[in-house]
């Protein structure tokens, strides 16, 4: 029965095909997850209220507290993983460097096409944190949160812009594209829920400011 034969052969390659786009065995165009939509307005609004307003206090910081980027599949380490989840038409080498696609960078509205343009931007950056009561967290949480691709904490933006916003909190920085502010300080204040970490009162207020007219 040649028929039930070939139908199974094609059913097998399909398998084989599915499970190899899965783990990324194939170095083509890639297609992943989006960036996580942060809570609403509303929520973000509630989260905000319950946060501990606290001074922030940077002794003893270091970068390297914070181990990234990190392994997450085969060859690929975190800043790999968000430049093809975030990026359009990816190419990626054997070892999982993008050779090719484009990069829209929500923060300023830019778009690349060098793997070299875009950083890979901690929304809540690592000393941010520490300030905030990471300086109490186990090595491993720190990790965690700084390879965090479950929460909108993780995005690819143009490298300079990055560099200018540097370790600031929303009261001193924010994205030049103002249709991107509900969704920054969305984000902001999701993570900061989520990792228990305090805000400092300019900050809490321009949070509110922004969500306020979200």
């Amino acid at each position: 029965m040649p028929g039930i034969y070939a139908r199974r052969r094609l059913s097998a390659v399909a398998a084989l095909t599915a499970l190899a786009a899965t783990f990324g065995l194939f170095n083509g165009p890639t297609a992943s997850a989006a960036l996580p939509t942060p809570v609403s307005a509303a929520t973000a609004r509630t989260y905000l209220a319950s946060l501990t307003v606290a001074a922030e206090d940077r002794t003893g910081y270091d970068r390297d507290l914070f181990p990234h980027w990190i392994t997450i599949s085969g060859t690929c380490n975190t800043r790999e993983t968000v430049l093809k989840r975030d990026g359009t038409n990816v190419v990626t080498s054997s070892a999982c460097a993008a050779t090719s696609g484009s990069w829209y960078s929500v923060y300023d509205g830019a778009t690349w096409t060098a793997a070299s343009d875009v950083d890979i931007d901690h929304l809540v950056p690592l000393a941010e944190a520490w300030d905030s009561g990471a300086d109490g967290w186990t090595t491993s949480r720190r990790q965690a949160f700084a390879n965090d691709l479950t929460r909108p904490q993780l995005i690819a933006v143009t490298d300079n812009v990055n560099q200018s916003k540097g370790d600031q909190d929303p009261a001193q920085w924010m994205p030049s594209r103002t249709a991107y502010a509900c969704t920054y300080v969305r984000a902001w204040v999701q993570v900061k829920y989520y990792y228990d970490l305090s805000v400092d009162s300019a900050e809490k207020n321009k949070l509110s400011s922004v969500l306020n007219g979200c």
